[in-house]
């Protein structure tokens, strides 16, 4: 509330008792308003731009599940994003699974020593919510593709991996590098039809 978030999703809470309540203080409302969800795939479902924060990253440019942009170039990102943008923090003491960052389109790392880089939780919320707020980014300023889109494009891309028999062992981290380019690059709507309509051509030329 502090930084004008509104929507709080919850993956198989603890009870919200009056604890929480008291520690709410006059943001409550949210607590109220907060929705319950049974699992992780129920509550992303209708999200359409998924990003994941961890304080685990990778250090090696072949490796794109945890490979984190930079707080800036995230709130440039976010401002082209037409739709439901999902910030998912994982648990206190564990952090998001692998699974659940590999179904996000962007991961982002809060920059902090080697010596000791993880954050709490509440402090992790809170410069991420300060940081998105403070820059205003929210505007929109352009039509982005949404969830159909970049389902629609990913599922092109796979065929075209099969057509080509692109390597079996290699197919799922590609899928995941691509995912994280587009991710990345927030293609707008014109930019959506130009690679569509490139890669059904190459379909087309290819199964002829």
């Amino acid at each position: 509330m502090n930084f004008d978030f509104k929507i709080l999703y919850l993956v198989n809470p603890t009870k919200l008792d009056e604890e929480c309540y008291i520690r709410a203080v006059h943001a409550d409302k949210i607590l109220d308003e907060a929705k319950i969800f049974s699992s992780f795939n129920e509550a992303i479902k209708e999200i359409d731009y998924i990003v994941a924060t961890s304080s685990i990253d990778s250090k090696s440019d072949k490796k794109h599940l945890r490979k984190p942009i930079k707080l800036d170039e995230f709130n440039n990102i976010i401002n082209d994003v037409d739709g439901k943008i999902g910030l998912l923090f994982g648990r206190e003491d564990y952090g998001l699974y692998n699974e659940e960052i590999a179904k996000s389109d962007i991961m982002i790392k809060i920059p902090s020593s080697d010596a000791y880089p993880t954050l709490n939780l509440s402090h992790s919320v809170g410069i991420i919510l300060y940081s998105i707020f403070n820059k205003n980014y929210f505007k929109k300023n352009k039509r982005i593709m949404g969830k159909i889109e970049k389902e629609k494009l990913s599922e092109y891309i796979n065929l075209l991996l099969d057509d080509i028999g692109y390597p079996d062992h290699k197919k799922e981290k590609t899928k995941i590098m691509i995912k994280r380019i587009l991710g990345r690059s927030s293609p707008s709507k014109w930019e959506y039809h130009t690679l569509m309509g490139i890669l059904s051509k190459t379909l087309e030329k290819l199964r002829k």
